[in-house]
């Protein structure tokens, strides 16, 4: 077996187990994490999780936030030329309305009349986000659109619940369930 088909196995037996219907939101959140060398190979067979998802009796929802900068810069006609000239101009715009954006695209989905109590919404890249926001902003700003289990998929490092994306960022604690490929996280 391989170390993401193992990974996936784990998060399978996780999302088989009954779920707790009464958790705040912030306890809907399951981060699977992974070394950052594995996130071609783990998006290029991301079906494994969505098989182990509907295997253990839940639906599957997923976006992909990679794109989600691109797309707010493209966004700006206003200024985005003058961003490009000038990036410096950029950094209170960034830090004021990107996590924001981000956490608009991903309410969408998690409030999708499709999306249920029994619904899985998988979030995949999110090592894009990496010096435009943090995922612990994103997270907090949609923690209450939370309907089932919101599962983001971390390449990085969980030691004691405390969160490294890419392992280059200063590490953060949070509720969420970590579901590592070590045993012994």
């Amino acid at each position: 077996m391989s170390r993401l088909e193992d990974l996936a196995e784990r998060y399978g037996r996780h999302l088989a187990t009954p779920w707790q219907r009464t958790v705040a939101g912030a306890q809907r959140v399951v981060m699977v994490v992974y070394d950052k060398t594995w996130e071609r190979a783990l998006r290029a067979r991301h079906v494994i999780f969505e098989t182990a998802t509907r295997q253990s009796g839940h639906d599957w929802h997923e976006i992909d936030i990679a794109p989600a900068f691109a797309e707010w810069l493209a966004g700006d006609d206003e200024y985005r030329d003058s961003y490009f000239a000038e990036p410096e101009l950029l950094q209170i715009k960034l830090e004021a309305e990107f996590p924001k954006y981000v956490a608009d695209r991903l309410r969408a989905v998690l409030t999708d009349p499709g999306v249920t109590e029994t619904s899985v919404v998988a979030v995949f890249g999110v090592g894009a986000l990496l010096g435009f926001a943090r995922v612990s902003q994103i997270v907090k700003l949609v923690e209450a659109d939370v309907r089932g289990r919101l599962v983001i998929f971390y390449p990085g490092h969980c030691d004691n619940n405390t969160y490294r994306l890419l392992d280059a960022r200063d590490g953060w604690n949070y509720l969420a369930v970590p579901i590592t490929a070590n045993v012994e996280e």
